[in-house]
C-alpha cells in the first residue's frame, strides 16, 4: 500500500512541478515516480493514516508561512548586524532541548534554524540541539531555546507527531 501511495504522490508532485499534462510528460514522470518508489519505497512512512490526515497539511502551510516571516526578519537582523559601524555581535554555541519526538521532526527543525539567517545547526544529540547563533541575547536555556526553537517547534509537532 505505501508503495502505491508513493507512486501516485511523486507522479503528481512531477505534475504540479512541470505543469504540462501531454503524454511525453506524464510518460517521464510515471517511469521516475516508478523507479524512485522502488529504489527509496522502504523508507517511505509506515504509518499512512498519519499522512492522510488533512489538519497536518493545514499546519504545514500555517508553517511556510510562520518560516517565511522568520527569515525575513532574520534577514534583517543580520544585514543590520552587518551594516552598523560598530558590527554588534556575540557570536556562541548554545544547547537547545528539544521536546521533538520524531526523527523527521528533529530534522525539520534543525534544517528550518539552518535555513535562517544568523543561526546554523551544528550537531544534534539525542534531544539537544548545539545551534551557532549569532547574537546570543541570554544565557538563560529557557530564553534562548524559545527564541531559537520555540517558533518552530509547536507546528512541527502538529504536523509530524
Amino acid at each position: 500500500m505505501r508503495y502505491v501511495a508513493l507512486f501516485i504522490i511523486l507522479l503528481l508532485f512531477w505534475l504540479l512541478i512541470t505543469f504540462s499534462l501531454t503524454i511525453e510528460n506524464v510518460i517521464v514522470g510515471a517511469v521516475a515516480a516508478l523507479l524512485t518508489t522502488a529504489l527509496f519505497g522502504k523508507f517511505f512512512r509506515h504509518n499512512l493514516i498519519k499522512f492522510l490526515q488533512p489538519q497536518r497539511y493545514f499546519w504545514a502551510l500555517v508553517y511556510l508561512f510562520v518560516f517565511t516571516w522568520e527569515c525575513v526578519k532574520a534577514n534583517f537582523d543580520v544585514a543590520y548586524r552587518v551594516i552598523h559601524p560598530a558590527m554588534p555581535i556575540k557570536p556562541g554555541i548554545v544547547r537547545v532541548k528539544l521536546n521533538l519526538k520524531t526523527e523527521i521532526g528533529k530534522t525539520i527543525l534543525a534544517n528550518s534554524i539552518t535555513m535562517t539567517p544568523g543561526t546554523i545547526s551544528v550537531d544534534l544529540i539525542d534531544d539537544e540541539l548545539y545551534v551557532h547563533w549569532i547574537y546570543v541575547s541570554s544565557m538563560d536555556p529557557e530564553v534562548y531555546s524559545q527564541k531559537i526553537a520555540g517558533r518552530f517547534e509547536n507546528y512541527i509537532k502538529k504536523i509530524f507527531e
